[in-house]
Formats: C-alpha cells, sequence, structure tokens
C-alpha cells in the first residue's frame, strides 16, 4: 500500500475522502486492515506529504485515529486534544492543513466515556485542566435532559455520551463560526466539515 502522493490527493473529493475514512474503520472493526509496509512509507513521504483528511480527537489512549480508520504514514493530518474542542492554535492548524497541505476533510471526532467530558459533567476543577473543561461545560449546559441534578453527572453514562455528542455537534459550529477560511472553502465545496462518534466498545464510528 502506498502513500498518498500529489496526484492521488487531487483525485480526492470531501465526499471520496469521508467514504475513505468509512471504509477504514469497517475494516478496523472486521479485523481486514490493509497491508502496509511502513518503513517504505516512511521513504515516499520523505520529501512531501499529502494527506486527504484531518481528524481532530481526543487524546485518548483508545482512540488513534490513524488505527481506527486504517489509514497509514502520510494519509491523514491528526489533531488531538483532550475533549476534542478548538482553540486559535487548532483552528490555524486546520486551516493549514485544509488550505495549504490540500486535505478535503475535518473530521471531528468525540468517543464515549470519554474523561475530560465525565470531568465537564462534574465540573472538575484542577490545575490547568480547569481551563480544558471550561471549554467542554457549554456542551453540558446544551442537554437539557435529563433535568434531576443527580442524573447529570460521570455516574450516568448515557448523560456523558450525550454531551460528548453535543462537543462534538458545538465543534463543528465553532470550526464555522471561528475560522473565516474554513467556512469560505466548504461553502465553495473544496472542503466538508462533519462530525463523528466511535465507539470504545466496538470500533465503530458513527458519522453525522
Amino acid at each position: 500500500m502506498k502513500a498518498q502522493t500529489k496526484e492521488t490527493q487531487d483525485l480526492m473529493t470531501p465526499e471520496k475522502a469521508l467514504q475513505e475514512l468509512k471504509n477504514g474503520n469497517e475494516r478496523f472493526v472486521q479485523k481486514k486492515q490493509l497491508s502496509r509496509d511502513l518503513m517504505q512509507q516512511v521513504g515516499e513521504t520523505s520529501t512531501g506529504q499529502f494527506p486527504f483528511a484531518t481528524v481532530l480527537s481526543c487524546i485518548d489512549s483508545r482512540v488513534s485515529s490513524e488505527l481506527i480508520f486504517d489509514q497509514g504514514i502520510g494519509d491523514i493530518f491528526s489533531v488531538r486534544i483532550a475533549g476534542n474542542f478548538v482553540n486559535e492554535d487548532i483552528l490555524g492548524s486546520m486551516e493549514f492543513a485544509s488550505k495549504l497541505a490540500g486535505t478535503k476533510l475535518i473530521l471531528v471526532l468525540g468517543h464515549t466515556a470519554c474523561g475530560a467530558v465525565k470531568g465537564a459533567c462534574d465540573h472538575a476543577r484542577l490545575g490547568n485542566l480547569t481551563a480544558l473543561i471550561n471549554k467542554i461545560e457549554p456542551a453540558v449546559a446544551a442537554v437539557k435532559q435529563p433535568q434531576e441534578e443527580g442524573l447529570r453527572n460521570s455516574s450516568n453514562s448515557d448523560f456523558v455520551n450525550e454531551v460528548a455528542a453535543q462537543n462534538v455537534r458545538m465543534t463543528v459550529d465553532n470550526i464555522r463560526s471561528q475560522s473565516e477560511v474554513l467556512k469560505t472553502m466548504e461553502d465553495e465545496g473544496a472542503i466538508q466539515i462533519v462530525g463523528g462518534m466511535y465507539d470504545i466498545k466496538t470500533g465503530q464510528v458513527h458519522i453525522y
């Protein structure tokens, strides 16, 4: 399996890029990953890189984008931060990936049982983590059910997972509202910006 080239990147559309990630996740779940010589890909990408997608995901050790989407070296830009939210630096990275490096898709990927989201549900406070948690808490407030305070915490896995999904949706909206570059590219059809959730029990990614 060869690494992406300028030619293969140019042939990618946003729709094809999304389908490639879906296909890769299906291979991952079915244990039918493609055979790759990663050191060969190291050599092939030593003079340039031509990824087709950018994935913003959590730092969670169970959610490696390259693995769960069955991708190799040079295939995707992987942006990782606890809680998979955006800030100025991450938006700048995405603008580089899309506008200058040519990726066709931005996927914001949350996951079930997310520790950062659990912290936001419990309104945890700890050093620099406090500022990070503050950025996820708007998603907690946006999930209206259940209303009982005793059920709006990390012990309620359904609530945690709904907050994680809401955080993805809000992050997608924030990309569009906070980056004129990416919003314009999406409006022109050069890229797609989508969200998804990874199930840590099944290995499946659900795109929405």
